[in-house]
């Protein structure tokens, strides 16, 4: 289980976007000052299975750009994950409106993946599961482009590092 103040992505089986959107998000922030570089990403599916291996599209979409998912595992979405959650991104609204109907407490911080993309851009990101490696790919790249305005948000809602004493 991962500390208080995760950032969780969501999505249905967590076997396709969320780990690849968790995986790009953690890279990304790998190189980012602290506190940022140190917060946990983790991912979960409204209906998922717990610990079934990303799918083999996801895996080699990822690997296409040198990341690995094969370490993953999925799990089931719980009132816990969401406590600790400093920030939620679902990938549908569908999976936003699940968590506010099926868990008595919805954390505050509650988005969209791709909502704090500029106009006009589909907040949503579609599913690739069943389709062939080039949607996978394309899933990918819509993540990948909406990870630096996540990092922009996640800037606003993280309270900075304490200064170093000289």
């Amino acid at each position: 289980m991962p500390g208080p103040g995760h950032i969780l992505i969501i999505c249905t089986a967590n076997i396709c976007r969320s780990p690849m959107a968790a995986a790009l998000l953690r890279h990304f922030l790998a190189g980012q000052d602290e506190p940022l570089r140190s917060l946990k990403v983790v991912s979960a599916g409204i209906a998922a299975r717990d610990n079934s291996p990303p799918s083999d599209y996801a895996v080699a979409a990822m690997k296409k750009v040198s990341i690995d998912l094969t370490g993953e595992t999925s799990r089931t979405l719980t009132q816990e994950l969401l406590d600790g959650a400093l920030a939620v991104f679902c990938m549908t609204e569908s999976h936003r409106a699940m968590i506010q109907l099926q868990f008595p407490r919805v954390p505050r911080h509650l988005y969209l993946f791709r909502q704090f993309l500029p106009p006009p851009v589909d907040p949503e990101v579609d599913d690739p599961y069943g389709g062939p490696l080039s949607v996978y790919e394309a899933c990918r790249d819509n993540l990948v482009e909406a990870v630096p305005s996540i990092v922009q948000f996640l800037k606003t809602i993280v309270p900075p590092a304490p200064p170093t004493p000289t």
